[in-house]
């Protein structure tokens, strides 16, 4: 038996199927939002979707045969490429709903605030395994030299979730990789306090004027709170049950949830309307399954990196599915973050199984020798 094959055995099942399940249920969902527009981009886009899973499965299973303590090498070119395509975005990006935030490269468009954060977490769990004995203070200096660049110019874009993202995986691998709780306190307890500064000298307008909508989306129901309105009115039309597959006079049908955010930003609303609270709480429990998994994964680690690594990963799928299903019924406001899986985007579905195939990869090579 080749050494390839061997891995392949190895693999963890539970964690395969309930990405493969969340892929498909992605794929469903795309349709579901767009099968009933006139607009070719819109009305294939579920067909692009099952080819990028296609290569994001490949891209899966390369990165789960491979050891994954090629990170002690790969991670900072990772971040620095991250970072020279943010670069890049802010010179010659594509802007899309106000924010400059796309590169396109003949046809094919690349988000790098994807790869940046991607490329962070490598360092991050690079810094912490492999400067042990640094002091506490040195290490969060350290930690916010890193964050900094790709935070700053995604924040110049300017991309709020983003962002945002930055803080609850930073701060969740500074846990796990043992910083004292009084330092990550203080972290927060100082963020808490600077938010209403950040937010009225931080902020554009009409990332102002997001939250409050969010605070009050009837204070203009026909601008700034249509989309959470709609949003809420989907997510209530499809009660219990749904209304069902390719249910007609829908709010996702009437376009009233707008057709450049359904199958994206706004795929739980569909799925809502679609298949009710009984299907949205189905793909609630995939998510929890998936964490759950990610974190007994993290458990059985052979070393201190694969536990930050796995950790870090899921800390930011957490904070993705929690941000992403809280704008959609009021919970946070609109942050623009995709649904990992879900959510259309072909480089996002890319960056997502890439680290889980570095969590699967950390599961593989457990019982090596440590």
């Amino acid at each position: 038996m080749t050494p390839y094959l061997h891995k392949l055995f190895r693999f963890n099942w539970v964690l395969l199927a309930l990405i493969l399940a969340l892929c498909a249920f992605g794929v469903v969902a795309i349709y579901c939002a767009t099968f009933m527009r006139e607009n070719k981009y819109l009305l294939v886009s579920y067909r692009r979707q099952i080819q990028w899973m296609g290569i994001s499965l490949v891209v899966f299973f390369v990165t789960s045969l491979t050891d994954y303590r090629w990170v002690r090498w790969g991670a900072l070119p990772t971040y620095i490429l991250g970072v020279a395509l943010l670069v890049l975005t802010h010179f010659k990006g594509k802007k899309v709903f106000g924010a400059k935030s796309w590169l396109e490269f003949g046809g094919f468009s690349l988000q790098p605030s994807q790869l940046a954060i991607l490329g962070g977490i490598m360092v991050f769990a690079l810094l912490i395994t492999e400067f042990k004995r640094m002091h506490p203070m040195l290490k969060l200096i350290l930690f916010g030299v890193i964050a900094a660049p790709p935070a700053l110019l995604v924040a110049l874009q300017p991309q709020l979730g983003g962002v945002l993202v930055w803080g609850p995986v930073a701060l969740t691998m500074l846990f796990v990789g043992g910083i004292p709780v009084r330092y990550l306190l203080s972290i927060i307890l100082t963020g808490v306090a600077v938010v209403p500064l950040g937010i009225f000298f931080g902020l554009k307008e009409f990332q102002r004027a997001r939250i409050l909508s969010f605070l009050d989306p009837e204070a203009d129901p026909l601008g700034t709170g249509w989309n959470i309105i709609q949003s809420l009115t989907a997510v209530g039309n499809g009660g219990w049950s749904g209304r069902g597959f390719k249910a007609h006079n829908t709010v996702v049908e009437q376009g009233l949830l707008p057709t450049t955010i359904a199958h994206t930003d706004f795929i739980f609303a569909v799925t809502g309307e679609a298949f009710g609270f009984v299907g949205n709480a189905a793909v609630l429990v995939a998510f929890a399954f998936l964490l759950v998994t990610g974190l007994y994964i993290a458990y059985q680690a052979r070393d201190q990196l694969g536990l930050v690594l796995v950790t870090g990963v899921m800390s930011l799928i957490f904070t993705h599915v929690f941000m992403n299903t809280g704008m959609t019924v009021q919970l946070v406001p609109i942050a623009g973050l995709p649904l990992p899986f879900i959510s259309y985007g072909g480089t996002f579905l890319i960056i997502m199984l890439f680290a889980m195939g570095i969590v699967q990869s950390v599961w593989i090579h457990r019982k090596e020798l440590r």
